[in-house]
């Protein structure tokens, strides 16, 4: 995982060096196109050894530099470029000790460019692709297909840089720690002994490090990343399988004697991995954590250490939760994972009350557009969505203490743990989307979408509100209020919770489950789900188009071809403007 053979350029023309320790310090992972706004660009790199990382390109991007900083031995560094004028195109080149290593000798892709949006607010087009649950490198033969990522490269390479997407969200499990690929196994026999927990799972900073370097390091994904924004958000697999899914979890999680090292290494690689490049050039300034590791004279691991620590105890005032703008856009990504609170069965929470409030807060402005992201859906099959109500009331006693330890172990068997499955927390999203529609945030957007992943299939569906108490949900005429999920990048369902799924989407399975959800005193929803499009089981991405009051949603699966790459393909597209008030 060292760096390899890199394009040296500058003004004399080209040539190659070799990376690493022989000719110099070498990229392991990057160069990241992370935060970019109309006058703003940062720039993420992984090294191979301490260095100073420069930009190289166009002005004013040329010779801004960044010292890397170190973690556990590692070397990071952030290189922002500010200064950017609106609506332009800039070519970079990235040079370590005054020696480029990107791009890369004999690249199969283009030069690394992007462009700035033009001023900031409403008038212009905005397009945003989604997706998530991402295993790079586990074989087709196990299941897995064709990496949706590696077409949406390869067709993003033949796209002019102004019709690029505005913006990418990974909106949960970009690295698996608990399902790891063959060299990813060797690696961890290399370092200890595997027969002792976790086994073949992440343990510490080390492997988590090492996980993101092979899930990163396809270079169609690569190059990808260079090109494109990214806004990242955490879910389970990024820790490990069902995260905080109940009080019984997180004790029995909580008291392994390797949980402390799994938990401090997962979330010092996400605030350094993914985090750190969801910052505005504004916020950077003003976040403590990055702040102190700047200042740090050597290695910062500590720092992040009491960080994960500290996340991990839920304390106040740690946020993973992004808000942004692109155009007349507003896009809220929820953390669904870490505020969570399942101190008992009886008070539980997707997000806690301070979290809460900031979503409610965040949704508060003058934008045409609102999405919010969830990791996990917020909308479910009827069916299904009473199965993980149902399972929430049993596990709080509902059927008495037997029934209430199957419940458990159903709940994580089958990954009962969405939105529907924290009752509370679903009726303050329906009553939250309610108020959207109906004016309360004036001025209302003319849409509204939630988009989701976690679930590894994908399917779209009109939010109906008028079951929502009171007069909210017969308001907001204007408003369009949708539910869309894509899921997996690359992944797949297996066969068993296939047929589980479509069991509990049956009409005879709907009506058992939601008979089981109203005996063990589950409510019904306030609002209801019934997908138009979909369910499909395929690698997919998602593109959300808006342009001034007009939204579109379009699915792409990934197909192979037997005499090339993978390509995408469209399965569905529709307008998001069309208010679904009733569902007949």
């Amino acid at each position: 995982m060292r760096g390899a053979g890199i394009v040296t350029a500058g003004n004399e023309g080209a040539s190659v060096t070799a990376g690493g320790e022989a000719g110099g310090p070498g990229l392991l992972l990057g160069p990241m196109l992370r935060y970019l706004d109309s006058n703003a660009a940062t720039i993420w790199v992984e090294t191979d050894q301490p260095c100073e990382v420069e930009l190289r390109g166009t002005e004013p991007i040329s010779g801004r530099r960044a010292r890397t900083f170190e973690v556990a031995g590692h070397h990071y560094a952030l290189v922002i470029a500010d200064d950017l004028t609106p609506g332009t195109e800039y070519e970079y080149q990235v040079a370590l000790d005054g020696t480029v290593r990107w791009p890369e000798p004999d690249a199969a892709f283009p030069p690394s460019m992007f462009m700035t949006p033009g001023p900031p607010g409403p008038g212009r087009p905005v397009r945003i692709v989604f997706g998530c649950c991402h295993q790079s490198r586990l074989p087709e033969t196990e299941g897995y297909g064709p990496d949706a990522m590696t077409a949406f490269a390869a067709a993003l390479a033949t796209t002019p840089v102004p019709e690029r997407p505005d913006v990418l969200l990974l909106i949960g499990d970009q690295v698996y720690a608990d399902n790891v690929s063959t060299p990813m196994r060797e690696f961890i026999a290399a370092r200890r002994d595997p027969a002792k927990p976790p086994g073949y799972e992440a343990l510490d900073f080390a492997e988590y490090s090492a996980l993101y370097q092979e899930a990163w390091s396809d270079p169609a994904f690569r190059w990808l990343l260079s090109v494109l924004p990214t806004v990242m958000i955490f879910d389970d697999h990024d820790v490990h399988d069902d995260w905080n899914t109940s009080a019984s979890w997180r004790a029995e999680f909580h008291s392994q004697p390797w949980w402390q090292a799994r938990v401090t290494g997962a979330y010092s690689a996400y605030w350094l991995y993914q985090h750190l490049g969801n910052l505005s050039v504004a916020e950077l300034a003003t976040d403590v954590t990055w702040q102190r590791v700047q200042a740090c004279d050597g290695d910062a691991s500590p720092i992040l250490d009491d960080l994960a620590l500290r996340a991990d105890r839920r304390e106040p005032g740690i946020r993973w939760s992004i808000r942004r703008d692109f155009g007349g856009v507003r896009v809220v990504l929820i953390d669904s994972r870490s505020r969570r609170v399942v101190d008992d069965e009886t008070h539980r929470r997707m997000v806690d009350p301070g979290e809460w409030a900031w979503v409610r807060e965040s949704v508060t402005g003058d934008f045409g557009h609102l999405v919010l992201a969830t990791s996990v859906p917020l909308l479910l099959p009827p069916g299904i969505h009473a199965i993980e109500a149902w399972s929430e009331a049993v596990c709080a006693g509902a059927w008495g203490r037997p029934f209430a330890r199957f419940a458990e172990w159903l709940r994580r068997d089958v990954d009962l743990e969405h939105w529907p499955a924290f009752g509370a927390s679903f009726a303050e999203f329906a009553a939250l989307l309610a108020d959207l529609a109906a004016g309360a945030y004036d001025p209302p957007p003319a849409t509204v979408t939630v988009i989701s992943g976690d679930v590894h299939h994908s399917y779209l569906s009109p939010v109906d509100l008028t079951s929502v108490p009171g007069d909210r949900g017969q308001a907001g005429a204007g408003t369009a209020v949708w539910h869309a999920v894509c899921s997996p990048v690359r992944n797949f369902m297996s066969p068993r919770l296939r047929r589980l799924y479509s069991l509990a989407s049956s009409g005879s399975g709907t009506f058992a489950a939601t008979t089981a959800a109203r005996l063990a005193g589950a409510p019904a929803p306030a609002i209801r789900c019934r997908v138009t499009a979909g369910p499909w089981f395929a690698n997919m991405i998602a593109t959300l188009d808006f342009d001034d009051d007009q939204a579109r949603i379009r699915f792409d699966r990934t197909t192979p071809s037997p005499s090339g790459p993978a390509h995408l393909t469209p399965v569905h597209e529709a307008p998001l403007t069309a208010v679904a008030r009733h569902y007949g």
